[in-house]
């Protein structure tokens, strides 16, 4: 396939430019003026139009949610254990999920999906694409983070059950990668001598890629104290870090421009339902991106419905942040907070053919989706 004379805005060049867009096998082969279609190539003319990457959601919850079949429908929380790291995400989702759909229609492709945030430790995160019947052919990343949270949210799930306060939560956390760091020094040990392999421990074997800084603690954090808590726990055992939500991310900017960690900042576009979101506000990607943060953008669906995603890009853009800041926020940026830039998050020659075709300025409500392309295939329009 060759996508002639768009509007190209790659999420890599601060400014547009008009360029053809040549798909191979599912990738993109080249982009470049002039490019002469082959034979047999198809030739889509988008000339008139804005081309995109598909957009990135670096965290959400679609699929394990399940829209329109209410608590029924709930599968991305364990409620009868606060520690679970050996939950995975792939193992609850649902192809079938009609948000799925939904997403797709809005350039919505990749999406971070997992497990909520009532257990200290939830388990893992997946990357999946928006389109498929099977999650085993859908998935990008199968394990690209380990869900942990801090704040109100274990105290209010698990409040009867040992954890009623956030310096309990800490604790737990810290406990299990103890643990698991322990768990770890015996597996590298057994290499040499499988004498001192450790018993099997589905929990800990769980951690080890997080130990081993394979994988990110990806953190629930709303209000600045929880955001420097798990900041402080990252750094004492040396493992990586993302921090989910990040509230109040703005009145502790310097903290985090410090800690280098990146951010995935929302869900914004609702009302301030607990008392950890009365700081909230638009303006803190702007905030944070203009200091040298790295920002991604989030819905955390089903908060807000994961088709929204580019329109809270636009908001934040409304309350004061760059525009090419936006559009990285919820292509590159994200791609990179869940380990998939390789593939994903923006138009660049060998990546994933994830294309979006609108007829205006996709971060605007009022603009026209006029075809999604994933892995090369036109899957809307």
């Amino acid at each position: 396939m060759l996508i002639r004379n768009g509007t190209v805005y790659d999420a890599v060049h601060r400014d547009p430019y008009i360029a053809d867009i040549r798909v191979t096998d599912g990738k993109i082969a080249e982009i470049a003026q002039d490019l002469v279609p082959a034979d047999g190539e198809e030739v889509v003319d988008a000339s008139g139009l804005r081309v995109y990457p598909g957009f990135v959601e670096a965290h959400g919850h679609i699929g394990l949610d399940n829209y329109g079949l209410g608590q029924v429908g709930h599968d991305y929380n364990e409620g009868n254990d606060p520690i679970t790291p050996h939950l995975r995400a792939i193992d609850s989702f649902n192809p079938q999920d009609l948000a799925i759909p939904m997403a797709l229609s809005a350039g919505v492709t990749t999406v971070c999906t997992g497990p909520g945030s009532a257990n200290v430790i939830g388990g893992s995160f997946m990357a999946v694409k928006m389109n498929g019947t099977c999650v085993d052919d859908m998935c990008v990343k199968q394990t690209a983070a380990m869900k942990c949270a801090f704040g109100e949210n274990p105290k209010r799930c698990y409040a009867s059950k040992g954890v009623s306060a956030r310096m309990t939560t800490a604790a737990k956390l810290r406990e299990m990668l103890f643990k698991a760091k322990e768990y770890e020094a015996k597996l590298t040990a057994a290499e040499e001598d499988p004498s001192k392999k450790p018993g099997f421990d589905m929990k800990l074997e769980a951690l080890v890629p997080v130990i081993r800084g394979e994988i990110p603690l990806k953190a629930h954090a709303h209000r600045a104290d929880d955001i420097c808590t798990a900041i402080r726990i990252a750094k004492e055992f040396g493992v990586k870090l993302t921090i989910e939500h990040c509230t109040e991310g703005h009145l502790i900017v310097k903290e985090l421009v410090r800690a280098g960690y990146p951010v995935a900042i929302g869900p914004t576009l609702t009302s301030a339902s607990k008392i950890e979101l009365i700081n909230k506000t638009f303006e803190t990607p702007g905030i944070l991106a203009k200091a040298g943060v790295k920002v991604s953008i989030i819905t955390d669906s089903p908060v807000i419905q994961q088709e929204y995603l580019p329109l809270c890009a636009g908001l934040a853009i409304k309350a004061g942040m760059d525009p090419f800041d936006a559009l990285q926020a919820i292509t590159i940026n994200p791609a990179e907070h869940i380990g998939i830039a390789d593939r994903v998050g923006s138009l660049e020659a060998g990546k994933d053919a994830d294309i979006v075709l609108a007829d205006g300025d996709a971060l605007v409500s009022s603009t026209k989706i006029v075809a999604v392309y994933l892995d090369g295939v036109k899957a809307v329009g």
